[in-house]
């Protein structure tokens, strides 16, 4: 309730009236600021030397501040670690998502420990492989496959969408790289002269055919 703007009146209030539990501003105040000491904490942690998979993206909202509804961007990093086991490497929050903005979420990680990172999944926003490379120059990057669907789905008539999606399922679930090169060629042929645009992002990305079936996941994940 504080994070979403509430006073801590205003919190006081509502816990009283839900719950019908008495304590005093002061209560919720002491409380928040020992929250904010462990988010420091966690937020500064030092991290492996290395991982198999790191997942860049920023998730955009309105938030009120100063009186007025500004838009945020909270970066964040999932990471899949050499044993397979997934962590958040952290959260930042920023006025827009930019390049140089994740320049400095880079050099941070780089700062708590890390050395290098197998595969970067990005949503393919300008400048960002070339900042992954400034700080991680051996890092293979792969555009995120969601967003490569998305985008590829902009160019498509509404009519032919589930169909050509069908098709393009084809290729990011194909097993071998072959396969998937194979469909990628299948695709170009039955839509290429009507749908150029999307086809080539696909050639162009150089996608890294990743099985996340073959990632040992430990039982409590």
């Amino acid at each position: 309730m504080y994070a979403k703007g509430m006073t801590t009146r205003d919190i006081q209030s509502h816990v009283e009236e839900l719950y019908g539990l008495d304590f005093s501003p002061t209560l919720v105040s002491n409380i928040t600021e020992k929250i904010v000491e462990k988010a420091k904490e966690w937020q500064s942690r030092p991290l492996e030397e290395f991982y198999a998979v790191v997942f860049f993206d920023a998730i955009h909202y309105k938030v009120r501040e100063d009186g007025k509804v500004r838009s945020k961007a909270a970066y964040r990093c999932l990471s899949v670690n050499m044993e397979g086991k997934k962590d958040l490497l952290g959260l930042w929050v920023g006025e827009a998502e930019g390049a140089n903005f994740w320049l400095s979420v880079l050099t941070e990680l780089n700062n708590r420990g890390v050395k290098d990172i197998l595969i970067a999944s990005v949503d393919g926003l300008n400048g960002f492989p070339e900042a992954i490379e400034s700080v991680f120059p051996k890092c293979e990057i792969q555009q995120c496959i969601i967003h490569q669907i998305t985008n590829s789905l902009k160019y498509v008539a509404s009519k032919n969408q589930k169909e050509f999606a069908k098709d393009m399922k084809a290729i990011y679930t194909a097993p071998p790289e072959d396969g998937a090169l194979t469909e990628l060629e299948n695709l170009e042929d039955k839509w290429g002269s009507k749908y150029p645009l999307p086809i080539n992002s696909w050639k162009k990305t150089g996608i890294i055919w990743l099985s996340f079936s073959s990632i040992p996941m430990r039982s409590d994940e």
